[in-house]
């Protein structure tokens, strides 16, 4: 059990459901990774790849804000990939602020919906340029190209 003063000298947080940390640091991940999880485009680097897909699913509320994921080295061992990978996977999420790490704790999905839903909102962007790129590819504006794609045979 964590004490007091391991909570001021070592900024350990009890869990709950608003932002703070995890309960302890033997608490086992929400989930495991394996690598049929992810599609896996070997033209593309592989951190950026499991940014985009782990960032989709936090969009999607597969990944439920709260939830601790597995370790650097667990996932690595799980993916079989190098752990320098991950860790670049992570760090970059923590950057778009989807992800918390405590030290000693665990990394968790965020609890700040207002992260999740910028990031919601720059997937949907993202989407949208590409269908607009492709629409201008057969030289139809993205009304015309959606149009036709919901006109029935």
């Amino acid at each position: 059990m964590i004490h007091c003063f391991q909570y001021l000298v070592y900024g350990l947080y009890p869990y709950t459901s608003d932002k703070e940390g995890p309960v302890n640091d033997s608490m086992p991940p929400d989930m495991i990774w394996r690598i049929d999880d992810f599609q896996i485009d070997p033209s593309r680097p592989l951190y950026e790849q499991f940014v985009e897909q782990i960032r989709a699913m936090i969009a999607k509320g597969q990944l439920a804000p709260g939830t601790r994921l597995p370790s650097v080295r667990e996932t690595a061992a799980s993916l079989r990939v190098n752990p320098t990978t991950i860790m670049k996977t992570y760090q970059e999420l923590e950057r778009l602020s989807l992800l918390v790490t405590y030290r000693g704790q665990g990394t968790f999905v965020t609890n700040e919906e207002a992260a999740i839903s910028r990031s919601r909102r720059d997937l949907a962007r993202t989407a949208v340029a590409r269908l607009e790129e492709l629409a201008q590819s057969i030289g139809m504006t993205l009304e015309q190209f959606i149009a036709l794609a919901k006109e029935e045979e």
